[in-house]
């Protein structure tokens, strides 16, 4: 047996897989905690990833690894390649002001589509990096490279500080702002455009292609952003949509042709095996239902209890869900809402329902924004930590307006990292075929007045003080 390890380094834990490279079962695994904030020192995903590393079992007999994780994370590296200042992560916002600069000074929605198949949000690296420019000048000026949470644990793992050694995938680079899905470069003017000056970037190695090898010999794939891994994970091809409640809620669909939306619902990614991964991300998703609980005095499954025992459409409620701002609608400053309430309504079970709804309905939205840019959608899979839920299994299909494939719980990230981490070992023009675990179908009439009960309420929010 050939052993292979897969890493999935998200925004709340690091993850280890060490599987079989030929059948993908897993031999043994491990994990870590990371620290709470948008602003973390990445030193800390370091020592989590050692930490879960040695909870697996150690690495001194597996062949390969790579390194999937959480995107757009901003890693300053000065010249002797430390550390600039603490990472800020995807899910922090106080870059919104800057993405509406850039949107605006390239000419709008559509000159960026055209450029990088994607339109600035907070969410984004090159967002980050124009407002270091504007709050942290001193931290720009002294930025030599510019690498992504994921980029820079390889790097690690190579046990290299020179930045030339710095390597990305398209996955993972698409995400950025300034390298281009379409055209397969880095837009390095708008690099510029947003740090002020230009800095080392990291090279983009092919979906299958060596880093190198790592302090203790296994070969090092190139690793991909979480999406990506996921999908590759759940060998997800054309016609599929994956949809994910995690800390973020993601709806991405794998596209043999790039996506390229001026109106920024739908960001233009690439995939990890050389196809495209057109996305529409959340920044409110598992957190929705962990708030509900914890408000309602319950666990999560007795939020389910709670939200399966009350009627469609919650009597009404709705709960826009967007605590802590949104990116899909670009809403960074907009606050969680619950409308429609009555005596009737104000009860545990309908609140519960509201919750689960309003998670749903903007996900919902997500899907279809893909479908506007062409997707096809033959089969949605469920994943992610808030697909446990029993009362989202349920209910999904009503809102979705689709049946809902929910495979078994699993880190479908860390699996699709060591996937490629067995692709680059194998040398084969494609990844490994590793049997998927059977998923169970959830089917159920679709409610479209739920969706539209959202709809008019979602325009309806207070923007936070």
């Amino acid at each position: 047996m050939r052993l292979v390890a897969g890493v999935d380094s998200s925004t709340q834990s690091c993850k280890v897989l060490v599987v079989d490279s030929e059948t993908g079962a897993v031999v043994r695994e491990g994990r870590a905690p990371h620290p709470e904030g948008t602003e973390v020192d990445p030193e800390a995903w370091w020592e989590a990833l050692q930490t879960a590393v040695t909870a697996a079992g150690g690495l001194a007999d597996v062949e390969a690894i790579a390194v999937g994780g959480q995107q757009h994370g901003m890693v300053c590296l000065d010249a002797a390649g430390a550390v600039v200042r603490p990472a800020l992560l995807w899910n922090d916002t106080r870059s919104a002001g800057a993405a509406a600069d850039l949107t605006r000074e390239l000419g709008g929605g559509q000159a960026w589509a055209d450029a990088v198949g994607l339109v600035p949000v907070a969410s984004f690296t090159n967002t980050k990096l124009r407002w270091l420019a504007d709050h942290e000048p001193e931290h720009a000026a002294r930025t030599a490279a510019v690498c992504l949470p994921h980029d820079w644990l390889s790097w690690k793992l190579l046990g290299s500080s020179d930045l030339a050694d710095l390597v990305t995938d398209r996955g993972d680079a698409s995400g950025t702002g300034y390298w281009s899905p379409i055209t397969g470069d880095y837009r390095r003017d708008l690099l510029t455009l947003a740090l002020g000056h230009d800095a080392v970037l990291p090279h983009v190695l092919g979906p299958s292609q060596s880093a190198g090898r790592i302090t203790s010999g296994a070969v090092l794939g190139p690793g991909t952003g979480d999406n990506a891994a996921s999908a590759l994970g759940l060998d997800a091809g054309p016609g599929d949509v994956v949809v994910s409640i995690g800390t973020s809620g993601v709806a991405c669909a794998v596209s043999e042709v790039p996506a390229s939306d001026p109106t920024g619902l739908v960001a233009g990614f690439a995939d990890a095996t050389g196809r495209f991964l057109p996305l529409v991300a959340t920044l409110n998703a598992a957190r929705v239902l962990d708030s509900t609980a914890r408000l309602l005095g319950v666990d999560h499954e007795g939020l389910s209890d709670l939200a399966l025992s009350a009627p469609a459409g919650a009597g009404g409620a709705v709960l826009v869900p967007w605590f802590e701002g949104e990116r899909t609608p670009d809403r960074p400053d907009a606050t969680a809402s619950l409308q429609g309430l009555t005596p009737a309504s104000w009860t545990p079970p309908l609140v519960a329902r509201a919750a689960v709804e309003g998670l749903l309905c903007s996900l919902a939205d997500a899907v279809d924004a893909l479908v506007a840019q062409g997707a096809e959608v033959r089969r949605v899979l469920l994943v992610g930590g808030g697909a446990a839920s029993r009362a989202v299994r349920v209910i999904a299909p009503t809102v979705l307006g689709r049946p809902v494939h929910v495979p078994p719980p699993g880190e479908y990230v860390a699996r699709g990292a060591a996937r490629q981490a067995a692709w680059v070992l194998s040398g084969a023009a494609e990844p490994p075929t590793w049997e998927l675990p059977e998923t169970s179908v959830h089917e159920a009439d679709a409610l479209p007045g739920i969706r539209s009960r959202y709809a008019e309420a979602r325009d309806r929010v207070l923007d936070r003080l």
